[in-house]
């Protein structure tokens, strides 16, 4: 057995990962956290933790095809080079783009980026990056003059302040969390503040959790920096040393939150609760201000990235152990993106588009005078161009806007009619995939061979377990064989990805010295890098110079920043709500996230029976006093309507939501849910700087959805259902689960069961089904289990009360049903001495509620502890805790 340390493939955390590959040829794997990687010492989430159950080749994209034809590897690329070069020539380079991702490599990301800006002569490069940071960029950049994130994870663990906003960390970074979580057991005097709307599980260790009104986040910071100026808690000599325009800045916070009432007022929250945290701030110098997309995602994301570091420039909190503005990036490789000027209105290294000398320079080193001098469309204006006809030929690489986009219908449309689609995915069966003329098969996870950076700056090795699968290949080959084609062989020559990183490496230290004005990006140390040296590459924060050849953990030590003047710069800011409020006919704000065990458009975690089963349908959360006033209940269906779009998601009441709010997680397709696609409902509005669209705040309605009859399938083989309308699949241990409803009258069940759920030599054996019907009431219950095997059961009710479908799950794992399990089956509950778990709460060790509810009863623990010494719930990768207490006895 072969072990192999890589990367994970999931959030910007980095966590290092050994593989040990059991069985080549099936693919078999087992999956541990590397102890010796710094970027988690062994431990994993529920996700990472499962990546040996999703590197299958189910659902894989392993061969081209044009027009749903398939086609050898040089009829693709030559179709795609000539259409690229025919719309070039025809329309000019702006009649292209490409739309690639964070979940490419560094490598990948480069030489796509050399291609469009390089060569094609265009910035019409845009990344799903763009969703989720491209704020925190715009805010670094003003205020630093370079994307530097000036932190790393050790200033958590020296911290005695640290402020999560708009972060629920907790599920989005879990093991990031699991450090601070740490450091809070370690260090009594750390405390931890939570700015968030929702009452999430990252509250579970916060001192003070303030449920801020959405959108007001801005507005508070300005309250912290003229606290700051009033208290005397500003560090004068660090402003005027380091830094340039102090007054106007405060001038701004001053107008709008001079005083705390002010704040307290607009930002919904007790005077009390906003007067603890600016003392708390104010009087703790050690202060880590960690942000995401609560921040990011917002009409006015770039302007709160700035107010919050303009509060630790005014008190010198910056460039110090345990101190600084922290920007926690979403996926794993946005940050290799954005080095290598992914993004639409970056240059390459990170150079400038609208810089004529880093123009020139970059044009000087790749051999080219094409290099694109102004910004190309950013990805909603991208597909907005796509829609209005003017770009003709767009490549998507790696990602699933009709998915993940805002407006997501909108996004639809235009690749319908678009001219050229070509999608390169290791991925079979994605929204996207569906609308492509042209689709290239790409190494996935597992395959791929490059670098990733995570988001304190950490470049780590993704490393090939196996060989490519059937004839997918890496997304750099791809690209380089289609430049190759358009005329550009010459600069586009690469045997491997060391090749590019090497050349990656060597362009961030082009002319990169103090007579150009240092740039923070370099990688000097790595420009001559051979190829056992990549090999055996190990995980460095850049910069990473012949100087600093251990690399830089901390920036900004000596107060330098990368500007004209090597001054920070204060940007001044005036707080501005969300640009579509909620009004009369959509009463409730819509706020959208991500989930503990999913990830993304669930093209990788879906095939995984553990990360299935906590949340396992699209669903809303909503306040109870809201449910109550619209008449839902718990797990019935409602539909959320915009003015863009709908969907259908299940009801869960939470008190942790405000009044007035909903919470929608954002991982459901048209492949796994009929009516699940939460991007259709958002709206478009995007910050005027960074582009980034407001995917927190969108105006909507909800209602109850009249469905006649719900149903619940479990089943050894895949299903497909014809005139349902609401239909969510999810695999199981050993079945598929699909959840159905409609509001249509219900079928003739008996029939229709036998014709769906057995095979054709069974179906009229009556001896190989049980069966329970009460028509007048809505029921209906069969199982098909010939020779006492299970092989499918549905489940009919009238309304959504039916059995949680946890122990009839566990039957499918069993060649033979006893008597007791049959007789049992149609109710839905095991037999007496027979365990049933429940819905699934600790995805790690697999626990449900049901049994922690009994063990917490019969052995009486008191503790998180107890419950993890009880039954391991919680002592994996800790994500579980914050639920766990809820199953603990309330003090008295």
């Amino acid at each position: 057995m072969n072990t192999i340390k890589t990367t994970c493939p999931y959030c910007g955390v980095g966590c290092g990962i050994e593989a040990t590959v059991e069985d080549r040829a099936t693919h078999r794997v087992s999956i541990k956290g590397d102890s010796n990687h710094p970027a988690n010492f062994g431990r994993l989430c529920s996700k990472g933790a499962t990546l040996g159950d999703t590197v299958s080749l189910e659902n894989r994209l392993l061969s081209p095809s044009i027009q749903g034809q398939r086609v050898d590897w040089e009829s693709a690329l030559d179709h795609v080079a000539e259409r690229f070069k025919t719309i070039i020539a025809q329309h000019g380079p702006e009649a292209v783009a490409f739309y690639v991702s964070g979940q490419l490599l560094t490598e990948d990301y480069y030489v796509a980026n050399k291609l469009m800006k390089g060569f094609i002569g265009t910035a019409n490069i845009d990344t799903n990056s763009r969703l989720c940071m491209s704020s925190a960029v715009v805010g670094y950049k003003r205020a630093f003059g370079a994307d530097t994130v000036p932190c790393n994870y050790e200033d958590l663990e020296q911290a005695e302040l640290i402020l999560l906003v708009g972060s629920n960390a907790a599920w989005c970074h879990p093991i990031a969390f699991q450090r601070i979580r740490k450091a809070k057991e370690n260090n009594p005097n750390l405390k931890i503040v939570v700015i968030d709307p929702r009452a999430t599980a990252s509250c579970d260790i916060a001192d003070l959790h303030l449920p801020v009104k959405p959108g007001m986040d801005a507005l508070l910071f300005n309250g912290i920096l003229a606290y700051l100026q009033q208290n005397n808690r500003i560090d004068q000599t660090y402003i005027d040393t380091h830094t340039e325009g102090f007054a106007a800045a405060l001038h701004e916070a001053v107008k709008a939150a001079g005083s705390i009432e002010q704040v307290a007022a607009a930002c919904g929250l007790p005077s009390e609760a906003v007067a603890t945290l600016f003392d708390w701030f104010a009087s703790t110098e050690k202060t880590v201000t960690v942000y995401s997309q609560g921040i990011n995602q917002s009409s006015s994301g770039s302007d709160k990235c700035n107010a919050i570091i303009n509060c630790h420039l005014a008190s010198g909190r910056i460039g110090k152990p345990g101190m600084g503005p922290f920007s926690f990036t979403g996926q794993p490789n946005a940050m290799g993106g954005r080095e290598v000027g992914g993004l639409a209105n970056t240059l390459a290294a990170h150079m400038d588009l609208e810089n004529p000398e880093h123009v020139d320079r970059v044009g000087r080193f790749w051999g080219s005078d094409k290099v694109a001098d102004k910004q190309g469309l950013k990805a909603v204006a991208m597909f907005d161009a796509i829609a209005a006809g003017q770009i003709k030929a767009v490549w998507i690489m790696a990602t699933n806007p009709v998915v993940s986009m805002p407006d997501a219908d909108k996004v639809k449309r235009a690749l319908q009619q678009c001219e050229l689609v070509v999608v390169s995915d290791c991925i079979a069966n994605t929204d996207t995939a569906k609308l492509a003329h042209v689709l290239l098969p790409a190494t996935g996870w597992s395959e791929k061979d490059g670098t990733v950076t995570n988001l304190e700056r950490r470049i780590s090795r993704q490393r090939p377990l196996f060989p490519a699968s059937g004839e997918a290949k890496h997304d750099w080959w791809i690209i380089s064989q289609v430049a190759q084609r358009m005329g550009f062989s010459d600069a586009f020559n690469y045997q491997s990805s060391a090749d590019i990183f090497r050349e990656h490496a060597a362009l961030s230290a082009f002319e990169n010295d103090a007579e150009h004005q240092l740039r923070d990006f370099n990688l000097s140390a790595f420009a001559l890098l051979d190829r056992s040296g990549y090999d055996a590459l190990q995980p460095v924060q850049w910069p990473v110079t012949n100087v600093q050849s251990a690399g830089a953990a901390r920036m900004f030590t000596d107060g330098q920043y990368y500007t004209s003047n090597r001054k920070a710069r204060f940007i001044p800011i005036t707080p501005r709500p969300p640009v579509n409020a909620p009004d009369n006919d959509y009463p409730f704000t819509l706020n959208t996230g991500r989930l503990r065990d999913q990830w993304h458009t669930m093209t990788r975690t879906s095939l995984a029976a553990k990360l299935n089963a906590h949340r396992p349908e699209p669903f809303v959360e909503i306040h109870p006093a809201d449910a109550e006033r619209l008449g839902l209940a718990t797990r019935s269906l409602t539909q959320i309507e915009s003015r863009w779009g709908s969907m259908l998601a299940r009801v869960e009441i939470n008190p942790g939501q405000q009044i007035g709010s909903l919470f929608v997680p954002m991982h459901w397709t048209d492949q796994i849910s009929s009516h699940g696609r939460m991007g259709a409902v958002v709206n478009p509005v995007v910050d005027p700087h960074s582009g980034q669209p407001e995917s927190k705040q969108t105006p909507v309605k909800i209602n109850a959805w009249p469905a006649r009859w719900y149903a619940t399938i479990l089943s050894r083989r895949s299903l497909q259902f014809a005139g349902v309308e609401y239909q969510v699949s999810v695999r199981g241990d050993h079945y598929f689960r699909y959840e159905l409803a409609s509001t249509d009258p219900g079928q003739d069940w008996r029939a229709w069961s036998r014709s769906l759920l057995a095979a054709v030599e069974h179906r009229d054996e009556d001896s190989c089904w049980l069966e329970y019907s009460d028509q007048q009431a809505g029921h209906y219950r069969t199982a098909y289990l010939p020779d006492h095997e299970l092989q499918a059961c549905l489940l009919v009710g009238p309304d959504c009360e039916l059995p949680e479908p946890g122990w009839l799950g566990s039957l499918f794992a069993k060649k033979q049903l006893s008597r007791a399990e049959r007789l049992s089956l149609l109710s839905g509950l095991p037999p007496k001495g027979e365990a049933d778990i429940g819905r699934i709460v600790c995805s790690c060790f697999n626990v449900g509620e049901k049994t922690i509810r009994h063990a917490v009863q019969a052995q009486q623990l008191q503790s998180v502890a107890d419950i993890s010494a009880c039954l391991s719930a919680g002592s994996g990768c800790g994500s579980c805790v914050a639920e766990l207490k809820e199953f603990l006895p309330k003090p008295s």
